[in-house]
């Protein structure tokens, strides 16, 4: 496996036309407006109106890039000081603020699922996160459990509303279009043959989905919460 930057050497000093901060910002702007199969060095090149080879000064392969891109990330989510807000009103607020920074950014349940994170904003998230559920009375291996817990909650249940709405986009479709679309199909679908779920179908009719989403993420999420108070 290759190494990850962070436990590398930079071998080369900066150049003063283009800092990786640049060059890690247009990523991450790039990566917004077209995913991961969009993300290019040459793309990135264009975007910073730059030569290839004044990216490569900077990241020496895409998989680099993306580690310090992913990093860059994980410093846009908010863990509250289990001191001042608790451990439960803490672990909600973590909750929704990585909510917000995957759908802020869509690819990234994709880009982090196959790369190791430990960039520093990475590891200071992890150390505040778990000091939310040492607070709450988590110990040893419990501790790693209760976050990745968490973690995976999140990460999972926005993956896949983000996935959801990738795919409205594409679909050339408002949210609204789409879902009068799949609910006429749904009903049509249920017939006589299946009463109960005609009638749960016909629940759904006007709905805001995205509001419904929000709700269904803290409902799963309190039963989480819910789960992790029973067991202490």
């Amino acid at each position: 496996m290759r190494s990850s930057v962070w436990t590398r050497e930079r071998r080369r000093p900066p150049r003063e036309t283009l800092s990786r901060e640049q060059v890690v910002r247009a990523a991450i702007e790039l990566l917004d407006s077209e995913g991961l199969n969009g993300l290019s060095m040459r793309k990135l090149a264009e975007r910073l109106s730059a030569g290839a080879t004044s990216i490569y000064w900077h990241v020496e392969t895409k998989d680099d890039l993306l580690e310090y891109v992913i990093d860059e990330i994980y410093g846009e989510v908010d863990v509250p000081d289990a001191d001042l807000a608790g451990w439960r009103s803490g672990a909600i607020l973590l909750a929704h603020s990585l909510r917000a920074t995957i759908l802020r950014h869509p690819w990234l349940p994709e880009a982090i699922s196959s790369r190791i994170s430990i960039g520093p904003n990475a590891m200071s998230l992890s150390r505040r996160a778990t000091a939310l559920f040492r607070s709450a009375g988590f110990t040893g291996f419990d501790l790693d459990h209760a976050a990745g817990a968490l973690f995976s909650y999140v990460i999972g249940s926005t993956g896949s509303q983000a996935a959801w709405m990738a795919t409205v986009k594409a679909s050339g479709k408002t949210v609204n279009e789409w879902a009068n679309e799949v609910y006429a199909q749904a009903l049509a679908a249920a017939k006589d043959d299946y009463p109960e779920q005609k009638e749960r179908i016909a629940d759904w009719k006007d709905v805001d989905l995205l509001q419904m989403q929000s709700a269904s993420f803290s409902f799963g999420l309190e039963c989480l919460l819910d789960g992790f108070a029973a067991r202490l």
